[in-house]
């Protein structure tokens, strides 16, 4: 698989859920832009079948390379980042995957019951990741119990293995060059930011900045029969700046994405 079929197919699955981004982008073409990914993201389980290094070898497959390992204390996560070997073009990748035993035992006893569902063999190709959800639905009641606790948890519950987001690069747009030119856009549009730290995460002098939509919501039927409209996926947009050194800043930022996180939020 090419990495351009990889994100091709990525795209395809991630609009069916997000049709914001789709709007958005062809927001942007109207104006005369070509949009270019920076990044893609994606959340799963430690200690799983889908475990970042489970992951990481279909990600080696198509010319990816890890460059970048992060932690997030409050949330516990622990992510690393990707890039392609030889194609400078391609999106960079951001994997980030739950630390189970962090939680309060309620919780680890739910995730554990949808760890066991996973196959052992799941990862075999890239498409893994848009496989989406491989263990039954939860009930409301697990659902809650993990939002109480994790976002990111009870997001993964009913989303599954799939692009959490893309991310627009405002360094490849021509009309709008200033992430602050961006957001007035799509707020003009009545699209709702991520507020969260701030309307723009980051800045110059860190050599990145970084906002986001909220998520769409899509309704959700849970294993007891109860609905709720939840999150699923959401647009991000990010300006990187040159460093000192004359090289353009091509990594992440922890405080950055610590917020856009709760881009998936549902309060």
């Amino acid at each position: 698989m090419t990495p351009n079929d990889f994100f091709a197919s990525l795209w395809d699955h991630y609009t069916v859920i997000t049709p914001q981004a789709q709007r958005i982008q062809q927001l942007f073409k109207s104006h005369g832009e070509n949009v270019l990914n920076d990044h893609v993201a994606f959340r799963t389980f430690n200690n799983s079948p889908i475990s970042l290094e489970k992951l990481e070898p279909q990600l080696e497959a198509i010319g990816y390379k890890a460059y970048g390992a992060f932690r997030f204390e409050s949330k516990h996560l622990k992510a690393r980042c990707y890039k392609h070997q030889t194609d400078v073009d391609s999106p960079k990748i951001f994997l980030s995957e739950l630390l189970v035993e962090e939680l309060p035992a309620n919780c680890q006893d739910i995730i554990g019951k949808f760890i066991t569902q996973i196959p052992a063999d799941a990862v075999q190709t890239p498409a893994i990741f848009w496989a989406g959800k491989l263990w039954e639905t939860p009930t409301e009641a697990e659902y809650l119990a993990l939002a109480e606790h994790s976002e990111y948890a009870a997001w993964l519950s009913t989303m599954g293995l799939q692009a959490n987001h893309f991310t627009v690069s405002i360094n490849h747009l021509k009309k709008f060059p200033t992430i602050e030119e961006v957001n007035t856009m799509l707020q003009n549009e009545g699209y709702a930011l991520n507020l969260v730290g701030g309307l723009v995460k980051g800045s110059p002098e860190s050599f990145l900045e970084q906002s986001s939509t909220m998520a769409d919501k899509v309704d959700f039927t849970f294993a007891d029969g109860k609905q709720k409209t939840i999150p699923s996926c959401f647009y991000e947009f990010a300006r990187r700046h040159t460093m000192p050194d004359g090289v353009l800043f091509d990594s992440f930022i922890e405080g950055n994405a610590d917020k856009i996180f709760d881009s998936t939020s549902a309060k």
